[in-house]
């Protein structure tokens, strides 16, 4: 590959968007590359984890193609390291490739393009549907804290996304607490489900941006596709049956108090540090016109919050997790919250006062 006197930013912020996925320990020493790709007066920036795909590019004067693989993360920090106006000049020719810049020469090793493991993208869609890149940012966001982590079952190390009729769904739970948002799109979908992999959540969290700009979904065979702005992100999905989320979402909670969510967080955010750092348990008491926070820990030390609401009612004592309550509040943007109780045995239900497109479901646990 022979490249001359292109500008810094034309290499380095497609590579910016793909780096994101390789990872620093492999079986496969190629993929810790990307595969640098020049055709089309294009330049094209891969890579993969063999579950995931991203494909960037940038405008490149040129017509002849060619490709090759280097480094991700040692050419990324190079070209940060790099003063913002260069001009790079890139000459790959056997097993190395050199980049020079004003008066800075590096010389990186390079594995064959033909070598580097693509993932081969289905041609017939299931489903494809268009939206703001913002509103799809937002579903993702509202849901993915309540992915498990390396849960043995696997499907919930993922986020489940339906599409039916005109809504959106992005479901996440990690058997102890459950997120479910809804958006309302344009159109009349047949239902389709599909759960994303936790990686691939949290991969286009980064890169979608606050924008209205389009981005597509195309769900293919066992894969999904998201082309937005100038990416191209191919990912395989779980296969596995998520569980029933509508049995779990409470329906009857007659206990109900309305309170801002940023007083509710201070609260909790105060109180947690008194919490056991094991555990994580706080108990709600609620009574007349009053909800108490009581956190306590190993060493006898307790914190104790009071807020006032307008609740007339049977008394509650419950406990909960209070990194799950946590979570919740840190990761919405609406002024008011709704907590729904049934008894102390039951799940709580947090919602948004006025709309039906967020439900949050926590268990209770004993303290």
């Amino acid at each position: 590959m022979q490249l001359k006197q292109i500008a810094r930013d034309a290499l380095l912020k497609p590579l910016q968007a793909v780096a994101g996925i390789v990872e620093r320990r492999h079986t496969l020493p190629i993929l810790a590359n990307v595969l640098l790709e020049h055709r089309d007066g294009r330049l094209y920036v891969t890579a993969t984890d063999l579950e995931m795909q991203i494909t960037a590019h940038s405008e490149l004067a040129g017509k002849e193609t060619q490709a090759v693989t280097v480094a991700a993360r040692k050419l990324q920090d190079l070209l940060r390291a790099l003063p913002d106006d260069s001009m790079l000049t890139l000459d790959g020719t056997g097993s190395r490739m050199s980049l020079r810049a004003g008066r800075s020469r590096f010389n990186l090793q390079t594995l064959p393009a033909a070598d580097y493991p693509r993932i081969g993208v289905g041609q017939d869609k299931v489903q494809a549907l268009t939206l703001p890149q913002r509103d799809l940012r937002g579903l993702l966001k509202s849901a993915e804290f309540a992915m498990a982590q390396q849960d043995i079952r696997y499907y919930l190390n993922g986020m489940l996304l339906v599409i039916e009729k005109s809504s959106l769904q992005a479901v996440a739970t990690d058997g102890h607490r459950l997120s479910w948002a809804s958006l309302d799109i344009p159109g009349d979908y047949e239902r389709q489900e599909v759960i994303l992999p936790r990686k691939t959540v949290l991969e286009l969290g980064k890169l979608l941006a606050d924008v209205d700009d389009p981005v597509t979904l195309d769900i293919l065979a066992n894969q999904v596709r998201f082309s937005f702005a100038n990416i191209e992100l191919v990912s395989k999905v779980v296969d596995g049956k998520f569980p029933d989320y509508n049995r779990v979402i409470p329906a009857g909670h007659t206990k109900r108090i309305e309170l801002a969510r940023s007083e509710l967080l201070a609260s909790l955010q105060r109180a947690a540090i008194l919490s056991n750092e094991k555990f994580r348990g706080v108990r709600l008491v609620l009574g007349d016109d009053q909800l108490k926070i009581i956190c306590t820990n190993s060493e006898q030390e307790e914190a104790e919050e009071e807020l006032v609401v307008a609740y007339k009612g049977d008394p509650l004592d419950i406990g909960f997790n209070i990194t799950y309550l946590l979570d919740v509040l840190q990761n919405m943007a609406m002024e008011r919250v709704e907590l729904a109780f049934g008894d102390a045995n039951s799940s709580a239900l947090l919602t948004v006062p006025e709309r039906h497109d967020y439900k949050y479901v926590v268990m209770p646990m004993r303290i």
